[in-house]
């Protein structure tokens, strides 16, 4: 079976004789497993199994206990997650027990899958027999070991701290586990099991509601608070409060001590790179960049403008040659002559040196003769359209066509003229504006500069108002964002006006005989309603334009000047502005402040996460009362030696908190004293590695043969003794 892993293989597994016990600490959260008498465990990996397939090949592989995260984008992990053999400390998932066995034994450096050491293997305290069962029937049938024994494991890290003098013969053995919490008595150095007690609360509950809160409190930074990153902020930074609700008023209140208990987590932050604005050196370097370019430009159109009017006078000189030698020859080779040339007529070749004569004194800068070609205009008026000033009745169907067609011809010709005069005129006056900005400017261009930016400024916010109104006639989502309105509102204001005005005329004019129009005053609110009395457009066209112009001359002055972006109506109507955050180095950081005691609260008080059970104070006071003695001097022993092993007995302030809460519950002047285990992790299996090389272990364990013979129900009455 292919096993992705990081952990190495064990390489003297042969070097250990047969009779040399394993030693499995088979946790919730961890699996160790070394050899007995050795004071550190081999292979040391999380109690998970992942079955994800391939990409590429298809073939499914088992991912046990860590692995690399790099190594997960070659695989499909959308249907296979990580998944744990225990159910509340209690093994009930066989195949992926087999699973995670098949992976330490490898990782151990056994070559097949027969094993030929016995066993020792940790258990929770009154483990079902089913489960029991099971697991002995997963060794001597899968992997053929040859005597077994299932031990607690709170009891070997009792045990294990018994001889290193930490606790005493008598005392109360505390396991705050991955999922559970047991209160176990020990009475002359044995577990007395029916004073057991047990609540489903644990570090896995802590690392959840401390991921739970996170992700609601940073809900842009959830992808970062995966399990393992939280975990490890848990044990890093959380502690036990000794007075709870003391603890959450004072972070409730702030202030200095709140906040030097306050603890931060900085995300990967790059700065974003600071755009300075150039110095006077880089302006004038880009305005001489600049001048050189527009020298450049003025070079080219100007050799453009002289081939140009090279062009234009060879060709009026042959025109005017032309005109000549057509005076010179007779009537009757006109027409050849004129085939030739390819024009029809004189007056095409005339109309024709009038227009090249146009573009030759506009190509000269020359300025225009308007009146000259006005009067010219009017004397060839009688020339170009000779019907115009001939009665109607004078003419014949074909030449009141004709008459038609010239008027129409006229009409637009004079157009034409009206408007390149409109337009030279608004070159001028924009010529003599623009001369006086650039005076203003010389004489105080800081000044200008403001005045320039405050206009531009004013200038937008119009245009931009006139839009938002244009979109929804002034009505906001709340948020100065224009949204999804009805057709009521999108109405401008004289559209609302209009509507109201033809609403109250229907009222009032729609209950009996139409009279509209009998009154004067009908008239006049007709008017009112008239469309052509919308007057909100008026000036929009203008305001662009001079926004436009604003910001062109803003980006020649003004190097620095960025342009706002212009919203279109459709813009406005369909997208909000989306709400920009400042990726600051602030923006980054997780701060971890009453989180820190409020997860592992639960602990005391497992009702803050819903769990209806007594919490590690309570729970002592249930398992001496459980007891079958009720002796004063026994009880007194136990509280005096109260021991804490396990992962979650590893938060600072647990041993006072717990200390404080069980004298709330004994008499005044009991003796109480809450210690804590050497290593609460690793005590458990270093006690059961002890126990395993002890030379009397073997009348501990039963063998394959005595499982053969009496079958599973022998295991219901099997106990381990712990000393021997």
């Amino acid at each position: 079976m292919p096993f992705i892993s990081k952990i190495q293989r064990q390489s003297d597994y042969n070097h250990f004789p047969s009779s040399t016990p394993i030693v499995i600490d088979n946790g919730a959260s961890y699996f160790r497993i070394g050899w007995a008498g050795e004071n550190e465990p081999r292979v040391i990996f999380r109690n998970i199994v992942q079955r994800p397939r391939h990409k590429s090949t298809g073939e499914t592989v088992t991912i046990v206990g860590d692995h690399d995260t790099a190594l997960l984008r070659y695989f499909d992990c959308t249907r296979s997650g990580p998944r744990s053999a225990f159910d509340s400390n209690v093994v009930f998932q066989f195949e992926i027990m087999e699973y995670i066995l098949d992976f330490a034994f490898d990782r151990l450096g056994a070559n097949g899958s027969r094993i030929d050491h016995p066993i020792l293997i940790t258990e929770c305290v009154c483990n079902p027999v089913q489960s029991r069962s099971k697991m002995a029937e997963l060794l001597f049938e899968t992997y053929g070991v040859p005597s077994v024994a299932f031990g607690v494991d709170a009891a070997f890290s009792y045990k294990y701290n018994q001889q290193h003098g930490i606790c005493e013969k008598d005392g109360l053995a505390i396991c705050p586990g991955f999922t559970t919490v047991h209160v176990i008595p020990f009475v002359d150095g044995e577990p007395v099991y029916k004073g057991c007690c047990r609540t489903n609360i644990g570090g896995y509950h802590v690392t959840d509601s401390l991921k739970q809160l996170l992700s609601l409190k940073y809900p842009h930074h959830m992808a970062k608070f995966t399990w393992e990153k939280v975990e490890d902020l848990k044990m890093e930074h959380c502690y036990i409060a000794p007075d709870y609700a003391l603890e959450a008023r004072l972070f409730q209140k702030g202030g200095k001590e709140a906040e030097d208990k306050t603890r931060c987590w900085q995300l990967p932050w790059v700065p974003p790179p600071t755009e300075e604005p150039p110095s006077e050196e880089e302006i004038a370097r880009k305005a001489a960049i600049r001048e050189r370019q527009g020298q450049r430009l003025r070079e080219m159109a100007e050799a453009k403008r002289s081939s140009r009017i090279n062009e234009l006078e060879n060709q009026l000189h042959g025109l005017e040659f032309l005109l000549h030698q057509l005076g010179q020859i007779q009537k009757e080779e006109i027409s050849s002559f004129l085939s030739e040339t390819g024009y029809v007529s004189k007056q095409e070749i005339e109309s024709t040196l009038m227009k090249v004569s146009q573009s030759l004194r506009k190509a000269k800068g020359e300025p225009k003769a308007e009146q000259a070609e006005n009067e010219k205009a009017d004397s060839s008026t009688s020339e170009k359209y000779p019907l115009l000033n001939v009665p109607d009745n004078m003419l014949t169907p074909e030449q009141l066509k004709e008459k038609k067609r010239q008027i129409f011809l006229k009409t637009m010709t004079e157009g034409r003229q009206r408007a390149k005069q409109k337009r030279f005129e608004g070159d001028l006056e924009r010529e003599k504006k623009n001369q006086k900005d650039e005076e203003r400017r010389l004489e105080n261009p800081e000044l200008y500069l403001e005045q320039i930016r405050t206009k531009y400024k004013e200038l937008y916010e119009k245009v931009e108002q006139r839009k938002r109104l244009k979109t929804n006639g002034g009505h906001t989502n709340g948020n100065n964002l224009s949204g999804g309105v009805g057709r009521g509102e999108r109405l401008n204001a004289a559209q609302r006006e209009r509507m109201r005005l033809l609403t109250t005329a229907a009222f009032d004019r729609g209950k009996g005989e139409d009279t509209f129009g009998a009154k004067d005053e009908d008239w006049q609110l007709y008017k009112l309603m008239s469309k052509d009395n919308d007057g909100d457009d008026d000036g929009a066209d203008e305001e662009e334009a001079e926004l436009a112009r604003v910001c062109s001359r803003l980006q020649e002055i003004d190097p620095t000047f960025v342009p706002k972006p212009e919203s279109t109506p459709l813009q406005a109507v369909t997208a909000e502005e989306p709400r920009v955050r400042l990726l600051t180095k602030e923006y980054f950081q997780i701060l971890l402040g009453v989180e820190r005691f409020r997860c592992p609260e639960i602990l005391f008080h497992p009702n803050l996460v819903g769990i209806d059970q007594a919490g590690l104070d309570e729970m002592t006071g249930v398992s001496v009362r459980r007891l079958p003695s009720k002796d004063e001097r026994l009880e007194d022993r136990l509280t005096s030696s109260v021991f804490m092993t396990g992962g979650c007995s590893l938060f600072p302030g647990i041993n006072e908190r717990l200390e404080a809460g069980i004298r709330m519950l004994r008499p005044c002047g009991s003796p109480i004293k809450v210690v804590r285990a050497l290593d609460p992790v690793l005590d458990a299996w270093r006690g059961a590695s002890a126990y395993a090389a002890n030379l009397q272990f073997p009348q501990q364990t039963f063998s394959r043969a005595d499982y053969y013979e009496k079958g599973e129900d022998w295991l219901r009455s099997y106990q381990l003794r712990y000393t021997l």
